[in-house]
């Protein structure tokens, strides 16, 4: 594995030089970037320009995605910039096409075709990733970050190194993925305002070459309906204790997930909260579900990735069911067997019921420790989440 030394037990940041080397050994070859399910502007941006470093080697890049864009700021950058994104479904038949697999801002835990991709035994090339380390993967070069604020900022660096890719201002192309990856920092650092010193650097970089108003006309995407009917729900529904606010929304349509975010970003506004989490199930477009939450907090000394690790706990093979990086986090737990029921049912009723009060008792021991010390209160106290 081609890989700087550990600091801390994580990676420094690799040099272009040993990356340079990794793609020169693959020349002509095709890869796979698999991003998570639900990709989000650092992702997407991350990925662009890593098919831009490629293009000196002569190697072809498909990026996929096996879920869906569901925010509308991320609709808006692949629309108005045609950044190259197909479906994962398109290519999973075509596997023998590809020499090389790539993870960027992710480590595999949110994308469904990995496991594909290894049954397949495609070798994972890279991982490049600003979140704390989630899965035991090998790869010939990594480059795992927690302190960063954005991969965006990690593969930018390898842009201004400029022995790989020398960015142009007048190359029409150019110009998109530094506009994208401008936006991949900016939505990871909170407008910057978490920003560290290499983020900020990786910033006064791009903004040589990126397009002011095009990323303007993309932050300016009007959020839609269901966008704001999820947020009036999460609104009513929100339990508040010791500053941190709990909402579920119940069920939500597969191509309506990324409001679950946009809803714990809106609740984190209320006066003397400093940490939201909103949660619902989410009904795949193949009748899978999947229990989903987001995590956003203001907190300094909350770690959003030790939080929810320790809350939710792992699965059966020892995969977290949630993790994070610097105030965000995000979990997704399968129904499984209790997948599947009539919309609106007494059924479906009684299964979010049992979920909510499962992932609301795991989040009380949390947020009111003393809980098991309460065990006399009435049934109408203990029907909601904080009055154990």
């Amino acid at each position: 594995m081609n890989q700087a030394e550990p600091v801390n037990g994580y990676s420094t940041k690799p040099g272009w030089e040993q990356l340079g080397e990794v793609l020169a050994q693959r020349r002509h070859q095709r890869h796979l970037v698999l991003l998570q399910d639900f990709p989000d502007p650092d992702a997407l941006s991350a990925a662009w320009a890593w098919r831009l470093i490629c293009q000196p080697f002569e190697i072809t890049v498909d990026i996929v995605y096996a879920g869906a864009l569901s925010h509308q700021e991320n609709v808006a950058l692949v629309k108005l910039t045609n950044l190259p994104l197909q479906r994962w479904q398109k290519v999973q038949g075509q596997l023998g096409n590809y020499q090389g697999a790539v993870l960027l801002d992710s480590q595999g835990t949110t994308c469904q075709g990995l496991s594909t991709i290894q049954q397949a035994k495609i070798p994972l090339v890279a991982i490049v990733d600003h979140h704390q380390p989630q899965e035991d993967l090998t790869a010939e070069f990594v480059d795992i970050r927690p302190q960063q604020g954005a991969t965006a900022t990690m593969i930018t660096q390898y842009l201004l190194s400029g022995g790989l890719v020398t960015l142009n201002n007048q190359h029409a192309e150019h110009i998109k993925v530094a506009t994208a990856l401008m936006h991949g920092i900016r939505s990871e650092t909170l407008n910057l305002l978490s920003a560290n010193e290499d983020d900020f650097l990786a910033a006064a970089y791009l903004s040589r070459f990126y397009d002011n108003k095009l990323l303007q006309t993309i932050l300016q995407t009007s959020r839609s309906r269901q966008v704001m009917e999820v947020i009036e729900r999460a609104l009513a529904n929100r339990e508040v204790i010791n500053s941190f606010s709990v909402a579920g929304v119940g069920y939500l349509a597969y191509t309506d997930r990324d409001a679950i975010p946009q809803a714990a970003d809106f609740l984190l506004t209320e006066e003397n909260v400093h940490t939201a989490l909103v949660f619902g199930i989410i009904s795949g477009e193949d009748e899978r579900e999947v229990l989903t939450g987001s995590l956003r907090t203001n907190k300094l000394t909350l770690d959003p990735d030790e939080f929810l690790k320790q809350t939710l706990g792992q699965d059966a093979q020892g995969r977290y069911f949630g993790g994070g990086r610097q105030r965000a986090g995000g979990f997704e737990i399968p129904i499984g067997f209790l997948t599947g029921s009539i919309e609106d049912s007494e059924y479906s009723l009684h299964k979010w019921q049992v979920y909510e009060l499962q992932i609301k008792q795991k989040l009380a021991r949390f947020i009111q420790p003393d809980m098991d010390n309460k065990k006399n209160k009435s049934n109408a106290e203990k029907s909601s989440l904080f009055s154990y």
